[in-house]
C-alpha cells in the first residue's frame, strides 16, 4: 500500500503523518491488518529494536476520588466493587514495588486517586520514592498523582522521581462529555509542568469510550505537540457501576490499528500497551508487541492483569527481549527530552465501528497486592 510505504518513510525520518493519513490507518480493513502491523513494526524496530520495557503499577490510594471521569472505577459515585483504601505507607509501597521489579519491571509507576496532591501528599510520595530507590538499584519511578500545582513537579523531581504521568485521555472536542470536574486544558497544563521541571513526561489516551476516529487522531496529534517521552495506550475496561459500563466498542483488530496509528504519529516515543490489553487484544497481544515497545506487568489499578509469568513467556515466544536497567529506553536523539514536532493537515474520517458483544467475564476486580493481605501478581 502506498499509504503504508509513506508512513514508514515518515516514521524513519521522525516526521508526523497528516491527519488524513492517520485517519486512513484506522480505516484499513482486516485484510490489510497484517500489512499495517508489519509497517508499524518497521518503525518500532528502527527506534527500539526488539526490546520490551516492563512497567509495574502500585496503587498508593484506591477509590473515593472526587472527580467524575466517566471511564474510572474510582470516580465520584462509582458503584464498582473495587478495593478502597487510603495512602499506603512507604514501606508497604516499596514492598509492592519490589514484587514488580523482581518480575522484570524497569519502571515503577506510583498512582494515587484524587484531583491532585496536597503538599503533604507530595511529602508522602517523596518518602515512598526514597524507600523504593534505596531497595531497588537502577529502577525508574514515575508518579501519577493528578493535577499538579506550581512547584510540585519540581519537588517530585528533587525527591528522585524520574517521570510524571498525566494522560490526556480523549480529544479536546469531546473531553467535556467524559469529565466535567476539570478540563482538557488542565491536563495539558500538568504535562507542561512536568516537562518544565525536568521530569520525563508520560501522557496517553483511552480508546473505546465511544469516540470517533477523529477524536482518536486528534488526541494523539495533541500528544505529539506536547512531546511526551512515553505514550500509554489504554483500552477502556467497562467496569459495571460506571457510566461507560456498556461501551464495548473494541475488537482486537481495532486495537491493533489504534496502536499502529499511535506508532506512526509518535515514531520514536515509548508506546506502551496499558490497561485493557487482556480484555480487548486477548490472544492478539503478541502481535501488538510488534508495534508497542512497552507494557505493564501484572495487575492494574483496580483490575487484575495477565499473570506476570505469562507476560514474560509471551514476550519470549514472540521473539522479543525484556529491556534491562542497563539499557536506555529512548533513542539517543531523545535523551534530552527533545523530539521533532511537525504539523498536520485536516481531513474527513470514516464512520465509527459498531459495538461488539460485551465480555464482562474478562473484567476481574483486583483483590490482591497493594492494600490487601494477599501477594501481588508479578
Amino acid at each position: 500500500m502506498d499509504l503504508l510505504n509513506t508512513l514508514v518513510d515518515k516514521g524513519l525520518r521522525r516526521e508526523t503523518p497528516s491527519r488524513e493519513e492517520a485517519l486512513a490507518v484506522l480505516a484499513t480493513t482486516d485484510d490489510e491488518l497484517l500489512d499495517v502491523v508489519a509497517a508499524a513494526g518497521k518503525v518500532r524496530r528502527q527506534w527500539f529494536g526488539r526490546r520490551v520495557k516492563l512497567n509495574y503499577l502500585v496503587n498508593l490510594k484506591s477509590g473515593l476520588c472526587p472527580e467524575d471521569c466517566s471511564y474510572c472505577s474510582q470516580r465520584l459515585g462509582s458503584k464498582a466493587e473495587i478495593l478502597k483504601y487510603t495512602w499506603l505507607k512507604p514501606d508497604e509501597a516499596s514492598q509492592a514495588a519490589a514484587a514488580g521489579v523482581a518480575g522484570g519491571a524497569k519502571r515503577v509507576c506510583l498512582v494515587a486517586s484524587g484531583r491532585g496532591p496536597t503538599d503533604k501528599d507530595v511529602d508522602r510520595v517523596a518518602a515512598t520514592i526514597d524507600a523504593i530507590k534505596s531497595e531497588n538499584e537502577g529502577v525508574e519511578v514515575c508518579a501519577c498523582l493528578g493535577l499538579l500545582s506550581d512547584g510540585q513537579a519540581e519537588r517530585l523531581r528533587g525527591a528522585g522521581a524520574d517521570a510524571y504521568n498525566h494522560n490526556l485521555n480523549t480529544s479536546e472536542a469531546t473531553y467535556g462529555d467524559i469529565t466535567t470536574t476539570h478540563t482538557y486544558a488542565d491536563r495539558v497544563d500538568t504535562v507542561r509542568k512536568a516537562h518544565a521541571a525536568g521530569l520525563s513526561a508520560c501522557s496517553g489516551l483511552i480508546a473505546g469510550m465511544g469516540e470517533r476516529d477523529e477524536d482518536l487522531v486528534d488526541v494523539v496529534l495533541g500528544l505529539r505537540e506536547l512531546d511526551p517521552d512515553s505514550v500509554p495506550v489504554n483500552f477502556l475496561i467497562p467496569f459495571e457501576g460506571t457510566p461507560l459500563a456498556k461501551e464495548w466498542n473494541l475488537t482486537p483488530q481495532r486495537c491493533l490499528r489504534i496502536l499502529a496509528m499511535v506508532r506512526f504519529v509518535c515514531p520514536d516515543v515509548e508506546v506502551r500497551i496499558a490497561g485493557g490489553r487482556e480484555v480487548h487484544l486477548r490472544t492478539m497481544q503478541p502481535l501488538a508487541l510488534h508495534i508497542a515497545n512497552s507494557i505493564f506487568l501484572g495487575d492494574y489499578l483496580t483490575s487484575e492483569g495477565q499473570a506476570g509469568r505469562a507476560d514474560l513467556e509471551m514476550i519470549a515466544d514472540a521473539g522479543f527481549e525484556v529491556e534491562g536497567t542497563d539499557r536506555v529506553t529512548l533513542p539517543e536523539h531523545r535523551a534530552g527530552g527533545c523530539g521533532s514536532v511537525c504539523g498536520s493537515e485536516e481531513a474527513g474520517s470514516p464512520e465509527a465501528p459498531e459495538a461488539t458483544e460485551a465480555r464482562t467475564d474478562l473484567v476481574a476486580v483486583r483483590r490482591r497486592g497493594a492494600g490487601t493481605d494477599l501477594a501481588p501478581n508479578a
